[in-house]
């Protein structure tokens, strides 16, 4: 079994489209969510989103291959761009060697309902466009991004609700431990706009507190009223530590444990037990201590029941231990498709700069969470190892630990 280690990474966020407006908004605490009034005219109960700005990548990409890129293929692909940069992989190094591509998506809500709009108008299919198809399948991004930088290894998306980025570099990470692959791009992408939140305003689960929204979104905080919804592009470079080195590349962290499970119960409501052992399992893949983790990227979405009972499976596991606990998202929002990727990227971001990002809008943390060790305020710290929590709708959990050299 080979080591497995990270050597690029790259983010389109609400809280920055680079690596560097990233760290920084980490670590003041800055929120990037909104109002957007358009979706109050749309038919939402609530306007708050995380927002990023529209890429133009017409001195990038052919007009025939930006017919194929949807929103959530843009955002990926800037992100996969600032992977390979950092990696130090060039299109030259894309051509010569085997690299697989991994991500997770499921959805492309604007891109499929814009398709069936021109049809339902024209009444004619054929005005489409020959590029609708691509754009509108779930695994739009892979499927781009391997056309594009002409990749040549495993090629697949991970459909697996808001933990598909986390499985997704999970997924990566067994391939080139196992030896099947030598080198991947990982990543999660989510479409940000009307169409794809939509039945998720339905169900109730967004907050409403529209009148101070950076504040809107409040994991682990007993007046947290529901999430935020936002999203953008996340991915990693993975390759093995013999190639990293002889490649002379910096190492950004080594991935040595993968977590899953599945909760078995109801398909939206989360419980403790599932992500309790995703958790233990990815601690004992790691052949590691709970106490040699130093800090946990909570799942945590800002949601009364999920915040909870992530809470009761995080003291399950680490009790007496009690590592540094922050969801980032009180800062991006629920990022969904993307989020298990972010926030390895936005860990990874603090593990390289010595700091932890904290839990902001905690104000009165609920019963459950109050046994946390739960950080309110930025701490500069050296972290040497960090856990990152992914669960998603149907009980699918990832949690994934990566330590630093």
């Amino acid at each position: 079994m080979r080591r497995v280690v990270i050597t690029g990474m790259g983010i389109y966020s609400c809280i920055g489209t680079t690596i560097e407006e990233v760290k920084k908004s980490l670590y003041e605490g800055t929120s990037g969510i909104v109002v957007d009034p358009e979706r109050k005219e749309f038919g939402y109960r609530s306007a708050l989103t995380g927002t990023v700005p529209t890429p133009n990548l017409k001195k990038e990409l052919t007009r025939r291959q930006r017919m194929s890129f949807g929103s959530e293929s843009e955002y990926a692909y800037i992100a996969t761009k600032q992977a390979f940069e950092q990696a130090k992989v060039d299109q030259t190094f894309l051509d010569t060697q085997e690299i697989g591509v991994l991500f997770g998506n499921d959805s492309t809500a604007q891109s499929v309902m814009e398709a069936i709009d021109k049809i339902r108008i024209k009444k004619d299919t054929t005005l489409v466009g020959s590029g609708s198809v691509f754009k509108s399948m779930n695994s739009t991004i892979t499927m781009n991004l391997s056309t594009v930088f002409k990749l040549k290894g495993v090629n697949f998306t991970i459909s697996a609700a808001c933990a598909s980025g986390s499985h997704a570099i999970g997924m990566g990470y067994m391939l080139i431990k196992q030896g099947l692959q030598d080198y991947m791009i990982c990543g999660g992408g989510q479409e940000i706009n009307s169409y794809a939140f939509g039945s998720f305003d339905g169900l109730g689960v967004f907050s409403t507190h529209e009148e101070n929204p950076t504040q809107a979104s409040r994991p682990f905080d007993s007046k947290r009223d529901g999430l935020v919804p936002s999203g953008g592009g996340a991915a990693i470079f993975m390759e093995s530590y013999e190639s990293a080195v002889a490649r002379g590349a910096t190492i950004l962290g080594e991935v040595i444990g993968y977590g899953f499970s599945s909760n078995g119960a109801h398909i939206s409501t989360p419980n403790a037990e599932g992500p309790s052992r995703a958790m233990q399992r990815a601690v004992q893949q790691a052949n590691i201590t709970p106490c040699q983790i130093d800090y946990v990227n909570a799942h945590a979405t800002s949601t009364p029941v999920g915040d909870a009972n992530e809470a009761k499976a995080i003291n399950e596991v680490f009790g007496d231990a009690n590592p540094y606990v922050s969801s980032t998202k009180s800062m991006t929002g629920h990022e969904c498709w993307m989020a298990g990727a972010s926030e390895i990227v936005y860990s990874l971001i603090m593990l390289n700069n010595g700091f932890i990002a904290p839990n902001i809008n905690l104000e009165t943390p609920d019963e459950d969470a109050a046994k946390l060790n739960l950080v309110k305020e930025t701490i500069d710290k050296k972290i040497d190892v960090f856990l990152s929590n992914s669960f998603g709708f149907g009980g699918t959990n990832s949690a994934i630990v990566i330590k630093k050299i």
